[in-house]
């Protein structure tokens, strides 16, 4: 029931941090570490795509320090403004030219205004100077001078959007609309309409081919990503300035827009476009695109004192689009992009063009958040059940894959010119993992402090390890349930210690203790108590061993092999030699924690664990190391054992059949299950009362090898040859004292 509830409890934290990041796609809530994530995403992608070269179609006309040194503080006068126009175009070729400043406010610098007071005040009557100053008039209206060369050449002027909230000033003279309000029918735009604008004096707007607002736009962490090519303003859509410098560049034709339809996964979309010059540009829903940055340093900048002097090379210049800008700090014109955090405005258009030229700016989708939607919450379902299921160490193969097929998701739209935000679905691939395995680590450390409490200290550490995988499986409450029991003594212990002083007497009970501990440890075994000298054991609980027996048998033969390296070590300190004796029982026993209020102990109790402890006790009385009952016997297919004697100890009538355990039976010489044989036969001869051939092979066993089980034998029947045993006498030895 705990396991239950604490997968239900690990589902339905992930299902909430499902729904969250669910939430924030549908745009429900705002998670600002998401936006991050996704920016993150966008820019390293970016930077690993994008070209690096040298772009030969686009230059930018720097009003650089330089340009403001040579020239003077910006704004130039009109008169020069004409001059770097008409050098440009007549001097060096160029294609078309794009201002990204603002001609705001007429130019009084030539004197003209002066002039016309004197004529017609101080000077009204001198018909010389009237015809003087119409005759240098047309040279010093700068103003007119500058909006002929608008007029005459492929220009885009440049002009700026206020937006909502920062106030509503007019002023200057807008171009009509380029498109029409119902252009795109469903755009939507990401921010509200524009409520004002600062643009070019009318002569000039009316002179020109073509203008464009050169508005940035930046993402919450305030770096350029995205641009709008169209914004809506009063009765229509308005160009930006790349896009607007384009279409003058190839020929001025109108733009036009409309929207595609789309069919995905049954759902029907609208994707927005807009051609300029003949070249079509898909747009995201809001009227944006992704600026397709290049790497590097693709744009010539050319100081704009340079052109002035006719001194820029000719080959920077020829026949490309022009976008007339500033990189001085006094201008602040500089943006934060994904590759610099001063990035010079007017090299944005320039990256913008170039991408509307080779046809890589990219939108994204209308369909992209309905698909990360469905992405999030079907990978989501998806990892929590094979977390739920797998565990971790699946859960982190299937995240690993998964995340790589988002990527190559990712990659795929990329190279489509989409720009598919996948953060979402990878956080929550990565979100769910990290999750789920903090949930299983606390849950098993939980887990774990609860079994140690209860059984740390009686079983090894790798089974309470296994046993906080399925806590609810294991209890302390008492139980009856089939069990083999161990139990081991030091023969002879008091004469023993009394040979050793206290300290040293610790020390080697401790080195004794820990050695036995060991090996019960490493067959599964649990310790149930310590009784001076003496160890006693039990397996099949608290984990559930179907090979109990086996396992016991095995940890007695352990323990006996393990004595002569033992007394070794002890015979280097000084100290004497150790000789056990085990006893191994099988059967049902009562466990649990059983005590008083006072202190609780969890052990086993019942006839089958007295008897164990009785087996142990008489092992010196037949000179051997192990004896164990006919259950255990039973229980234990793998191992090979001898008969010893039939037997009813103190306290129980029924006899019981004890055996030696001599080993695994793979693996068993053939003399020992030959000597076996003979002492079973030879044994047979004595409980039928055969003295003479029972004699006769016991004697001929301890002529090959001598040991005290033969000789105990061979004293009884010296006894019942004298002493004949009664004529209802079963052939059970009987066991007075424990």
């Amino acid at each position: 029931m705990n396991r239950i509830s604490s997968r239900l409890v690990q589902a339905g934290l992930s299902a909430l941090f499902v729904f969250l990041i669910a939430a924030h796609v549908a745009r429900l809530i705002h998670i600002a570490p998401m936006q991050r994530a996704e920016a993150w995403l966008y820019d390293a992608w970016l930077k690993r795509t994008a070209p690096a070269g040298v772009d030969d179609r686009v230059a930018i006309l720097d009003i650089d320090e330089a340009s403001l040194k040579s020239v003077g503080r910006w704004p130039w006068s009109r008169d020069t403004m004409t001059t770097l126009v008409e050098q440009l175009f007549d001097r060096y070729g160029v294609a078309a030219v794009g201002f990204d400043v603002v001609f705001a406010e007429p130019d009084t610098s030539s004197g003209l205004d002066t002039l016309k007071q004197l004529a017609q005040r101080d000077l009204a009557g001198s018909r010389d100077f009237r015809a003087a100053l119409e005759q240098i008039a047309p040279r010093l209206d700068y103003d007119a001078r500058f909006a002929r060369v608008l007029a005459e050449r492929p220009l885009s002027l440049g002009y700026y959007f206020i937006p909502e909230g920062h106030g509503d000033a007019k002023t200057g003279m807008l171009p009509p609309p380029s498109l029409p309000a119902a252009a795109f029918g469903t755009l939507q735009p990401a921010t509200p309409p524009p409520t004002g604008y600062g643009a070019n004096l009318a002569a000039f707007q009316q002179a020109a081919q073509g203008a464009g607002f050169f508005n940035m736009q930046a993402d919450e962490d305030g770096t350029a990503r995205q641009m709008n090519l169209v914004s809506p303003y009063g009765a229509g859509y308005y160009l930006a300035l790349s896009a607007s410098t384009l279409r003058v560049a190839f020929g001025g034709d109108p733009a036009i827009a409309g929207v595609d339809q789309q069919a995905v996964l049954g759902r029907q979309y609208v994707s927005p476009w807009v051609e300029v010059g003949g070249l079509r540009v898909a747009l995201s829903a809001d009227g944006t695109v992704h600026v397709p940055y290049q790497a590097g340093s693709p744009f010539p900048y050319i100081s704009a004192a340079q052109v002035l002097s006719g001194k820029a090379p000719l080959e920077q210049l020829e026949n490309r689009i022009v976008l007339l800008g500033s990189t001085a700090p006094g201008l602040t014109d500089l943006r934060v992009t994904p590759f610099s955090n001063a990035f010079p405005g007017v090299e944005i258009h320039a990256h913008l063009i170039a991408g509307m030229l080779d046809g890589t700016t990219r939108a994204t989708p209308p369909w992209s958040n309905d698909v990360r939607l469905i992405a999030v919450l079907l990978l989501g379902a998806l990892l929590t059940a094979v977390l739920l299921r797998f565990g971790p160490t699946i859960g982190l193969a299937a995240t690993v894959v998964l995340l790589a097929l988002l990527l190559a998701a990712y990659g795929a739209a990329w190279s489509r010119f989409w720009v598919v935000p996948m953060a979402a679905p990878m956080l929550t691939l990565l979100g769910l993992y990290a999750l789920n395995t903090a949930y299983g680590f606390f849950a098993a450390t939980r887990s774990k402090r609860q079994i140690t409490k209860l059984f740390g200290q009686y079983v090894p550490p790798e089974l309470a390890a296994e046993m906080s995988q399925n806590p609810a499986h294991y209890t302390m409450e008492g139980q009856s349930r089939d069990m083999t029991v161990l139990f081991s003594d030091i023969r002879g212990f008091t004469n023993f210690s009394e040979k050793l002083p206290p300290a040293e007497l610790s020390e080697v009970l401790n080195a004794y203790l820990s050695t036995m501990t060991r090996i019960i440890q490493q067959h599964r075994g649990t310790i149930d108590k310590y009784i001076g000298d003496a160890v006693m054991a039990f397996w099949n609980a608290p984990v559930d061993l179907s090979d109990h027996a086996t396992r016991g048998v095995q940890t007695a033969l352990d323990m006996q092999a393990a004595l002569p390296q033992l007394n070794a070590e002890f015979a280097a300190r000084g100290w004497p030699e150790v000789k056990i004796g085990i006893g191994v029982n099988t059967g049902r026993m009562s466990v649990g924690n059983m005590g008083s209020e006072f202190r609780m102990s969890y052990t086993v109790m019942g006839d089958a664990v007295n008897l164990g402890s009785r087996l142990e006790g008489i092992t010196k009385q037949y000179g051997v190391g192990i004896l164990a009952t006919q259950p255990t016997v039973e229980a234990d297919p793998a191992h090979a054992f001898m008969k010893v004697d039939d037997v009813r100890v103190k306290g129980k009538e029924t006899p019981v059949a004890i055996y030696e355990p001599l080993g695994s039976k793979e693996g068993l010489p053939e003399t020992a299950r030959q000597v076996a044989a003979e002492f079973e036969v030879a044994y047979a001869r004595y409980q039928a009362q055969d003295w003479a051939a029972a004699q006769a092979a016991l004697q001929a066993l301890n002529a090959r090898a001598p040991r005290p089980l033969y000789d105990i034998y061979l004293e009884r029947i010296a006894h019942f040859r004298e002493v004949p045993p009664p004529a209802d006498w079963d052939g059970v030895f009987v066991y007075t004292t424990k």
